[in-house]
């Protein structure tokens, strides 16, 4: 403990010669950036949401001419990206791709996304704002690859330094708030340094929504983007593209029965979870059966929209089936009425005779 704690102390008094910072590398005393800040929150590794991520950014690349991406990954493997842009081949993309193996970004589309962006948008700079996960290997690799260059005297070397403390202090306490107050810190400092540039930034969900980390179990902490909104105020804008992950066909069409009516009923699939006593849980919509069903009396149970695995619209009705711990089936009915739970748009149960 006592080699670490030196360890930061040592980075964060070099770094305070490059950042004006008086105690810790991320005391920041820069200037405030007057530039826009463009959140997008995330489902990782789902496809159609980095399709949309790639057209907002060619439309704030070639329209608006932005050239910034903060990207929720380490310092090093942001730089890493970077030399990439400037090589005639994928080898660095390769092992990076190899390096987030057991990870959401270790999906194929992730290479498209990521060659989309130095096809078509080639003067991408990426920043790295997160702990520095893979830090035994992409961490340590970055910070060989700049001894070899005699790099040992820069900044960049020192911020490789400290990502990789972070990210093995994150992976060894697991402190959700520590990598929540890590990465504003970091990202303030690295757009505090482009004094008046407007970034974009990809993050999961999570970070990107305002208010508190309450879906992760830490109701009193802000988020990233709550603790960014106190800084820059209307300079931050944030949108979830979560919603799109849900943009998915029935894996089947079903015909469900209800007081002597047959209903068309598509089939979206079954998950797991261990909620109390539930094992799984596998969802249906009845097509085409509101009508039927609107006036039934409501049960005080509410699901709201982001536990169903596709879309929801104001006007459908859906089945739940429940599988227990014991072995046992309960149905549960929903129906979408446009209601709201804590702020969350949600569907709410009722009773069928």
């Amino acid at each position: 403990m006592l080699k670490k704690i030196c360890i930061f102390l040592a980075i964060a008094t070099v770094l305070s010669m490059f950042a004006g910072c008086n105690s810790n590398s991320n005391d920041i005393e820069l200037e405030q950036s007057t530039g826009q800040i463009f959140l997008y929150g995330e489902q990782h590794g789902v496809a159609q949401i980095m399709d949309r991520q790639l057209e907002i950014w060619g439309e704030y690349y070639n329209n608006y001419n932005m050239r910034h991406l903060f990207v929720e990954l380490g310092f090093f493997s942001a730089e890493f990206l970077n030399l990439w842009m400037q090589s005639d081949n994928d080898d660095i993309l390769y092992e990076l791709f190899d390096d987030w193996t057991g990870t959401a970004m270790h999906v194929p589309h992730t290479l498209v996304f990521y060659r989309t962006i130095k096809n078509d948008f080639p003067e991408t700079i990426f920043h790295g704002t997160d702990v520095g996960h893979q830090f035994n290997t992409t961490g340590r690799r970055f910070l060989q690859h700049l001894i070899d260059n005699n790099l040992q005297e820069t900044e960049q070397y020192l911020l490789t330094l400290e990502a990789i403390e972070q990210g093995e202090y994150w992976q060894n306490t697991r402190d959700l708030e520590f990598r929540v107050t890590t990465k504003t810190e970091n990202f303030i400092r690295a757009f505090d340094r482009l004094v008046d540039q407007n970034v974009m930034g990809i993050y999961g969900s999570a970070h990107t929504d305002l208010g508190f980390m309450s879906g992760q179990g830490l109701p009193n902490v802000p988020t990233m983007a709550e603790r960014l909104r106190e800084r820059y105020g209307e300079a931050l804008h944030t949108e979830s593209l979560v919603w799109m992950a849900a943009i998915i066909p029935p894996i089947r069409i079903d015909a469900i029965t209800i007081n002597n009516v047959s209903y068309e009923a598509s089939y979206f699939g079954t998950d797991t979870t261990a909620f109390n006593n539930i094992v799984s849980r596998s969802f249906w919509r009845l097509e085409n059966a509101y009508d039927d069903f609107r006036d039934n009396p409501t049960t005080g149970d509410v699901l709201p929209f982001d536990n169903f695995p596709m879309l929801i619209e104001i006007g459908q009705v859906f089945i739940l089936d429940l599988t227990l711990t014991d072995g046992s089936v309960t149905r549960l009915f929903y129906r979408s009425d446009g209601d709201y739970w804590q702020e969350r748009p949600t569907t709410v149960g009722f009773s069928v005779d």
